[in-house]
């Protein structure tokens, strides 16, 4: 058996354990490395990469990063800010035909910008908005959709952890990558509240009116509740962008500052930032044992030469780069179905960078548009974890309700990316103007 077919039997084999959940993740990508490391090179070599891998992902000091960043967004998520950003969204937009679900989707922007999670946005609002819509009657695929839709922006507005995990993969500036996802995230949720307000106008029914009054000096008091927290983010945002901070420095910053803010105003107790450490230490060990995994498993397909005898293969097709990149993106469409985001990334990124280099695409692009084509899985069948994880919210929404109401918000998600495809520029000129 070639190296190269070997490759694709335990690509495809993979792929099978992920989408039955044989074993977890990170394991299944480390095992399964091991083995065809050690069948095409040698067990011994194989056993000192696996350790050597697992040992430099734990050490690695740019991986930081990632802890101080979770746990300032479980500080805050403990701290309530998910509330106080719903009622300053709903005071904003709340008037508006649908505006119960644009304030959700509002409120999930806002939130993505503290967390950087998806599962955590997709909860956190879920738990504040789900019962609103239902006292003014929203249809719950509607209602439900928004929720799990507006989630998935945690992976795309900064700070996200898959655009530090894709960062430090391809030795690309997590900087620019941050800033890179600004405007398509603005775009995406433009999108996202555009859709509910076309169904709402279309289908009345499916949404009272709400009957709210709100002045112009209420929205900008509503301001003043998240005041300090919108200051953090724009000092660790800020700091960034300028250069004041590297990307572990501002996690460190914005950690410290969501602590403070937090205990001086007396809006988290002893027991919540004990919490708030707890869940930080379980999501990032989950995330380190996958990129670790990950790690592993890219060191047996380097060997099987997959990425190079792909990116060979393209080069030599009579087809424009962009049908190419096309292709790439319906990879990643069908494989979100099966597989979460960040595992998928860290699995197909090492054989399709190559080919995204030999085209001539932009790095810094390609980050954001395959974050923008893996957000699409969060929400799509048989996987869809952010609708699993509003199923956990909503228990007497049946499922398949809450995927049929996702379905619009996925040809949003589709539009975007058709957008960025079109318009590079909108990822790019930002951080090229830093």
């Amino acid at each position: 058996m070639s190296s190269v077919t070997l490759g694709i039997a335990v690509l495809i084999l993979l792929l099978f354990v992920m989408l039955f959940r044989i074993m977890p993740i990170g394991t299944a990508m480390a095992l399964l490395g091991f083995i065809g490391f050690g069948y095409l090179v040698t067990f011994k070599a194989a056993y000192y990469t696996a350790v050597s891998d697992f040992y430099s992902t734990f050490t690695n000091y740019n991986f930081t990063v990632i802890p101080l960043f979770i746990f300032m967004g479980q500080i805050l998520f403990n701290a309530g800010i998910g509330r106080k950003l719903y009622a300053v969204a709903y005071k904003w937009l709340g008037h508006l035909p649908g505006g119960l679900a644009i304030a959700t989707i509002g409120g999930c922007a806002g939130f993505a910008a503290i967390s950087g999670s998806a599962i955590a946005t997709a909860a956190t609002l879920g738990a504040v908005s789900l019962g609103e819509m239902r006292r003014y009657k929203y249809d719950l695929a509607l209602a439900t959709g928004a929720v799990a839709a507006g989630g998935t922006l945690g992976v795309l507005i900064p700070p996200s952890v898959t655009f530090i995990v894709y960062g430090i993969l391809v030795e690309e500036s997590i900087g620019k990558l941050f800033i890179a996802g600004i405007l398509p995230g603005l775009l995406l949720t433009a999108l996202f509240m555009l859709t509910v307000f076309v169904h709402v106008i279309l289908s009345p029914t499916m949404a009272l009116r709400s009957e709210l009054k709100v002045t112009w000096g209420e929205r900008i008091r509503a301001l003043t509740g998240v005041g300090e927290t919108l200051l953090l983010f724009l000092l660790v945002m800020g700091g960034l962008f300028a250069g004041f901070f590297t990307p572990t420095e501002a996690a460190a910053v914005g950690a410290f500052g969501a602590l403070v803010i937090t205990v001086v105003r007396r809006e988290i107790s002893w027991a919540g930032i004990l919490t708030s450490f707890l869940e930080a230490l379980r999501t990032s060990c989950m995330v380190m044992v996958i990129i670790a995994g990950a790690t592993v498993f890219n060191h047996f397909i380097a060997v099987t030469k997959i990425p190079f005898v792909l990116a060979d293969w393209i080069g030599g097709l009579a087809i424009h780069p962009m049908a190419v990149m096309g292709f790439i993106g319906v990879m990643y469409l069908i494989g979100g179905c099966v597989v979460e985001a960040l595992p998928l990334i860290l699995l197909t990124v090492p054989i399709f960078f190559p080919v995204v280099k030999t085209l001539g695409f932009d790095p810094i692009w390609f980050g954001v548009f395959i974050v923008v084509v893996g957000q699409i899985g969060m929400i799509s069948p048989p996987v869809g974890i952010n609708c699993f994880v509003v199923a956990g919210v909503a228990k007497d929404v049946p499922l398949q309700t809450i995927f049929r109401g996702v379905m619009p918000f996925i040809l949003a998600m589709l539009v975007c990316t058709v957008i960025l495809m079109i318009f590079p520029k909108i990822a790019l000129i930002l951080p090229y103007a830093w």
